[in-house]
């Protein structure tokens, strides 16, 4: 849900709350002031450069937004799939018992 949750802001373009140490506006991190670049995976955040570098995510896998968008969006559509597979199965398996009992 939380992925879901983050794809759909990024989507749109919103900045993502991230907690007291990186709260993020429109206009960038709100502690340094500057663009939001990347999307750490640990933390479902977004993150300026200077936050990047402290110490809370340098060990952290970090991507550039566009490719976390991309990311996420694959992994949405792939399971999103799945599951109409998943539900047509169902679908064509209750048609089948209505059938047999009438």
């Amino acid at each position: 849900a939380r992925v879901l949750e983050i794809a759909r802001r990024l989507s749109r373009g919103e900045a993502l709350g991230a907690g007291d140490e990186e709260e993020e506006e429109e206009e960038g991190c709100q502690k340094h002031r500057e663009p939001l670049e990347v999307f750490c995976k640990e933390d479902g955040a977004l993150l300026c450069a200077i936050c990047r570098e402290s110490r809370a995510h340098r060990a952290h896998t970090v991507l550039p937004v566009p490719q976390a968008v991309r990311e996420y969006k694959e992994q949405i559509q792939a399971r999103l799939q799945t599951l109409k597979d998943d539900r047509d199965k169902l679908l064509e398996f209750r048609e089948a018992e209505m059938r047999r009992n009438w």
